[in-house]
């Protein structure tokens, strides 16, 4: 063989073991079991594996309809169901070891302490075996126009009566557009003047949070306030007050726009210049924050100070909720993989972490065990187990076990 076959094929060889593959992924009907107590899900606004390997799932039981609470009436007029706490804890053998209520929210994390931070109209931490809340992450007085009232606690549900449903808001009705009334000039007036009162540097929570990401070792909280398409907030994890943020392209919250046609987006357009909204986020072992704005269907990396590094664009014809919702890593240590849960395709996609690209892709939309209907959270535990949670018509979570 001549000596450049020989290169050719060893450079072809070391390619193709730089190159990762798909991880293949086998879905678990065994886990979780039957909830206790005629409990029924809500949608699942949060997932996240423990250092035990064990599951919390945060749910909206509010998303629960009459027709799904009638053993909750006096005397019961069905066998099932009843409003289950907003949060549940999940073993690996899919029994529930633990639950707590709270009020309904969006985005959480556990610490290795095991206490439960959850986002609600800021970031609240709570001790799991009392759900006693031990502290809160600041926030504005006042909430955004058009925000709506803080959630409901469970306290003040009526037995047997719930809501319009997990779809209800989600979709304007009448179509996916609201048009513009005679009340829109006002409405315009009052978000311009809150915004000047509460500028982009506004150093506490001022929208809704839709991330909750902890780097311990640095003893600090990362969230996503989704105040102007979305702020990236760090706060110290031990006093819970602000230490820095950032929007879009690394920009300093001072930089940020509060206009909102730097916010506008056409799917497979171009990319707006601030954060669209439904921002998430996950921190890499290697120091890097990956933030995946969902409604501009595109994933930004930033140093853990905000340095903006570089942005991968998913599905960029995606319309509606958008591509890029929740983020994960694959559990090797270099953390080759990206795994991006995708609300609107219902997909799980596996990008390759270095530059972005595409190289697999699972699930589909349906109710059967393995599909999606509205996936909306992804956890990987030690073993590179996946977990995901759902909302709309799905109300549940499922586990896929790895593959060899």
């Amino acid at each position: 063989m001549k000596l450049g076959c020989i290169f050719g094929l060893l450079f072809c060889a070391a390619i193709t073991a730089q190159t990762p593959t798909a991880p293949k992924f086998k879905f678990d009907p065994d886990w979780p079991k039957p909830l206790p107590n005629k409990w029924k899900m809500g949608g699942v606004t949060g997932l996240a594996v423990d250092k035990d390997d064990n599951v919390w799932v945060l749910n909206r039981p509010n998303d629960l309809t009459d027709i799904e609470l009638e053993a909750e009436l006096n005397p019961p007029v069905a066998d099932c169901c009843v409003r289950p706490p907003a949060m549940i804890h999940i073993d690996k053998s899919g029994n529930v070891i633990g639950s707590f209520d709270a009020t309904q929210g969006h985005g959480m994390a556990v610490d290795s302490k095991g206490f439960v931070y959850i986002g609600q109209d800021t970031v609240r931490k709570y001790d799991p075996k009392t759900g006693k809340v031990m502290g809160e992450v600041p926030r504005t007085p006042e909430r955004p126009p058009g925000a709506g009232a803080d959630p409901a606690p469970t306290s003040a549900h009526i037995p047997g009566r719930g809501s319009a449903g997990p779809v209800a808001g989600f979709i304007a009705p009448g179509g996916r557009g609201q048009a513009k009334g005679a009340a829109q000039p006002a409405r315009e007036g009052a978000v311009a003047a809150f915004r000047a009162k509460y500028p982009p540097t506004t150093p506490m929570i001022v929208g809704g949070i839709e991330e909750i990401r902890l780097d311990e070792p640095a003893r600090e909280l990362y969230c996503a306030d989704n105040y102007l398409g979305g702020r990236v907030m760090v706060f110290d994890l031990d006093t819970l007050q602000f230490k820095r943020g950032w929007g879009a392209y690394g920009h300093a919250l001072s930089e940020m726009s509060t206009n909102d046609a730097d916010r506008a987006y056409t799917p497979g357009g171009p990319m707006p210049k601030e954060f669209r909204g439904h921002l998430t986020l996950n921190i890499s072992n290697d120091g890097f924050v990956y933030a995946a704005d969902r409604n501009a269907n595109r994933i930004q990396v930033a140093t853990k100070q905000g340095k903006f590094v570089k942005e991968f664009i998913l599905a960029a014809m995606t319309g509606v909720g958008g591509s890029t919702g929740g983020v994960m890593f694959s559990p090797d240590k270099q953390q080759k993989l990206l795994y991006i849960s995708d609300l609107t395709n219902n997909h799980i996609w596996f990008l390759n972490r270095e530059d972005g690209k595409v190289i697999g892709q699972m699930g589909s939309m349906g109710e059967n065990g393995g599909q999606f209907f509205g996936l909306h959270m992804i956890a990987v535990d030690s073993k590179g187990t996946v977990y995901t949670g759902e909302v709309f018509a799905g109300e549940r979570v499922q586990r896929f076990l790895p593959v060899k």
